[in-house]
């Protein structure tokens, strides 16, 4: 007989974010807003994730194109997949790195957000107020300038986090079988298991050239204020089935009663005064609105010079023909008096 698991929100437990530098849940018994009151940072004003609104963005041709090395070959040795009680973590060896960047960032570990069953929603970021349905995030740490992930974690753009979005669709996608196949081995808080390696590029959607770029946080508790964002536009897409399996699997208690770990994700926050950057040009999105207003001025204002313009040229011209007429009334008239 199967116990009926209540679920377990993301607002009960506060986690070390996405990196998860201590396998171990910190008092948080209030919920997301309440996360300022026990970890200050997490009230400061370049937190993530954050809502990228397409028509505000800023393009920035200069960006380099990121570069994953080693995705495609992690190694001969089992990866490491772990249930924290907060998300399913898998581990990822320092072969695997990242070019493009200011610095150059090694991978440590990925691990995904999801919704809950029948609720929409389910990722981190959101483009122009949608979300999706999970989001992957492969967080890195800047490996020439500081020796851990936990120092990194703690400086600025110390970290470099690539998010994924993902979408529910029909078509089941083998490369995320590989995280999700496993599931059912870490059933309950703390429990682990080895997953054999993989191509862990192909958990990436197929085009990286367009992404966005900008400075945010940690996710959750403590929210350091120290990761280079880079989430991609396009989204990457695994199965209804797959879906399903990411939230009704997994529990985030270690023995009973039984509480299903989901709705692990954090609301979007303020901008405030930061820029996102875009690394393509969108269609439809050519000028941000303030852009937009000031061309429309610009073209009215042009074409009101432009009628003034024409309308005294006219009028001049219009003066000069009337003054050649009346010159030659005039000349006709002294020639018959003669």
């Amino acid at each position: 007989m199967r116990v009926r698991a209540e679920p377990k929100t993301y607002d009960t437990p506060c986690t070390l974010g996405p990196l998860h530098l201590a396998e171990r849940l910190l008092p948080c018994p209030h919920g997301q807003d309440h996360w300022p009151a026990s970890y200050p940072e997490c009230g400061s004003n370049a937190q993530s994730p954050i809502n990228i609104q397409t028509d505000s963005v800023t393009f920035d041709p200069e960006l380099p194109a990121l570069q994953p090395h080693g995705y495609d070959e992690p190694g001969t040795e089992p990866l490491d997949m772990h249930n924290n009680g907060h998300t399913v973590q898998l581990s990822l060896p320092p072969a695997l790195y990242l070019e493009g960047l200011p610095q150059k960032y090694v991978a440590a570990q990925l691990h995904l957000h999801w919704g809950q069953k029948g609720a929409p929603g389910g990722s981190e970021h959101q483009i122009n107020s949608k979300a999706t349905a999970a989001e992957l995030h492969i967080v890195h740490y800047d490996s020439d300038s500081y020796d851990s992930l936990s120092e990194a974690a703690q400086r600025p753009q110390g970290l470099a986090v690539l998010g994924i979005l993902i979408e529910a669709g029909e078509t089941k996608n083998p490369a995320y079988e590989h995280i999700l196949g496993h599931l059912h081995e870490i059933r309950h808080k703390d429990e682990k298991t080895s997953v054999p390696p993989f191509n862990v590029g192909e958990l990436l959607p197929p085009q990286l050239g367009q992404f966005f770029r900008y400075n945010g946080s940690l996710t959750t508790p403590p929210c350091y204020q120290s990761v280079l964002w880079t989430v991609f536009n396009q989204r990457a897409q695994i199965s209804m089935e797959q879906l399903e399996k990411l939230q009704e699997t997994l529990f985030s208690t270690e023995g009973e009663p039984p509480e299903l770990l989901v709705q692990n994700y954090r609301a979007p926050q303020p901008l405030n005064q930061r820029t996102v950057f875009a690394s393509f040009i969108q269609a439809g999105f050519l000028y941000t609105t303030g852009e937009m207003l000031s061309l429309g001025v610009g073209i009215v204002v042009g074409c009101l010079c432009l009628l003034l313009a024409v309308y005294f040229i006219a009028r001049k011209i219009r003066k000069k023909r009337l003054g050649s007429r009346k010159s030659v009334v005039f000349t006709s008239a002294r020639a018959t008096e003669a």
